[in-house]
C-alpha cells in the first residue's frame, strides 16, 4: 500500500502485528510523539512514553490505553536536559529487548539557554540527550534484533535542518551571537547525521537508524513562538488557523511510524524520510521539502560522533 504526506499514522501501522514488540517514544505526552504511541500500541506494541512530566506522560499513557481498548502503553521519567537523567533511564531500563527507539522530544525556537551540563539547550535536548540514550540502549537494541529483522532506531529531524550544518568552531554558542532558528537548524541537522553514523556503526549488529522529517504541524513544539511571529512566518491565515500543507499530529506522525515499521526499510538505514517516502535532494523550487548534502554527509556524520562521544562521556 502506497502512503503519502497526509496519511493517519494508524493506517500506516495498521497493517502490521506488533503483539511481542517493545517500543521507546520520546517526548510521547503530545503532538506527534502522542500519536505515533497511539498508532503503534493499537497494532499491538508495548510502548514507553519517555517523558520529562511523569505526571503528563501518565495521563498520556491512560489515554491511549483507553482509546485503543488495551492497557498497552506506560510512562518513564526521561529529562533529556540532563545527562544523568539520560543515564538513569537507560538504567532503569537495563537490557531488555527493544525494537525500536523513535527519538521524537525535542525544542524549538527557545531563547539562549544552556543544559544542566552546560550544552546549548536544542542541540543538547535534540541531539546529545538522545545521542547519550541511543548509545546506552544499543545493547537493548542488539538483544530485540532477530535474523531476520532487525531493530530500528528513529531520529526526528525537520525541514529546519537547511538552516544550518554543525558548527565545529562553536556548537554552544559560546563566542558567537546566538540565533534561536539557526541553532534550530544545526540540531536538527545533527540529528540527521546521527542516524548516518549510527547506522554506520551498528548496521552489523542488527540495528538500522533512519532521520525523519514529520512535516509541517501545529503541537506544543511551538510553545516559544507568538502567534504574531507565526502570522508573520506565513504559518498562520487571517483566521490564526494553519495554512493549507500543514499537517494534523496524527498525520505528522505517519512517517515516524513507517520509519518504525515499513517492510521496505528492512536493512535499510543511513537515510532522511518525509511522507512515507526517502526524501528527493533539496532543491530552491520545493524550499520546504527534501534533503541538504550537508546533513548526510559521512565525514561530519563522523565528526559529530566523536564530539557527541566526548561531549556525554559515552564510548563504544
Amino acid at each position: 500500500m502506497r502512503f503519502g504526506a497526509f496519511t493517519p499514522a494508524r493506517i500506516v501501522a495498521g497493517e502490521h502485528d506488533l503483539n511481542g514488540r517493545n517500543i521507546i517514544v520520546t517526548g510521547g505526552a503530545s503532538g506527534i510523539g502522542l500519536e505515533t504511541a497511539r498508532a503503534l500500541a493499537g497494532a499491538g506494541a508495548d510502548v514507553m512514553l519517555a517523558v520529562r512530566d511523569r505526571s503528563a506522560g501518565e495521563r498520556a499513557a491512560v489515554q491511549i490505553n483507553e482509546s485503543i481498548g488495551a492497557d498497552k502503553v506506560v510512562a518513564g521519567t526521561l529529562d533529556l536536559a540532563s545527562l544523568s537523567s539520560v543515564s538513569s533511564f537507560v538504567d532503569a531500563w537495563g537490557d531488555e529487548p527493544l525494537d525500536v527507539l523513535i527519538n521524537n522530544a525535542g525544542v524549538m525556537a527557545c531563547p539562549q539557554s544552556y543544559t544542566s551540563d552546560e550544552l546549548e539547550m536544542q542541540i543538547g535536548v535534540n541531539h546529545f540527550g538522545h545521542f547519550l540514550l541511543s548509545v546506552g540502549l544499543a545493547r537493548a537494541l542488539m538483544n530485540a534484533a532477530e535474523e531476520d529483522r532487525a531493530a530500528r532506531v528513529v531520529a526526528l529531524s525537520s525541514i529546519g535542518h537547511r538552516r544550518s550544518p554543525i558548527h565545529f568552531d562553536d556548537i554552544h554558542y559560546r563566542n558567537r551571537p546566538y540565533d534561536k532558528w539557526e541553532a534550530y537548524g544545526q540540531s536538527k541537522t545533527a540529528n540527521a547525521l546521527f542516524a548516518v553514523a549510527f547506522d554506520e556503526r551498528f548496521a552489523e549488529h542488527g540495528i538500522n537508524a533512519n532521520a525523519v522529517m514529520p512535516g509541517g504541524i501545529m503541537t506544543p513544539l511551538q510553545r516559544h513562538l507568538s502567534h504574531e511571529e507565526m502570522a508573520a512566518m506565513g504559518w498562520l491565515d487571517d483566521d490564526g488557523k494553519p495554512v493549507e500543507g500543514f499537517k494534523t499530529p496524527e498525520q505528522g506522525a505517519s512517517t515516524s511510524v513507517w520509519a518504525a515499521v515499513a517492510d521496505e526499510l528492512e536493512g535499510e538505514g543511513g537515510l532522511y524520510l518525509e511522507d512515507c517516502s526517502v526524501a528527493m535532494p533539496w532543491t530552491k523550487d520545493k524550499p520546504n521539502h527534501g534533503v541538504m548534502d550537508h546533513a548526510l554527509d559521512p565525514e561530519a556524520a563522523e565528526r559529530l560522533w566523536i564530539l557527541s562521544e566526548e561531549t556525554v562521556g559515552a564510548t563504544l
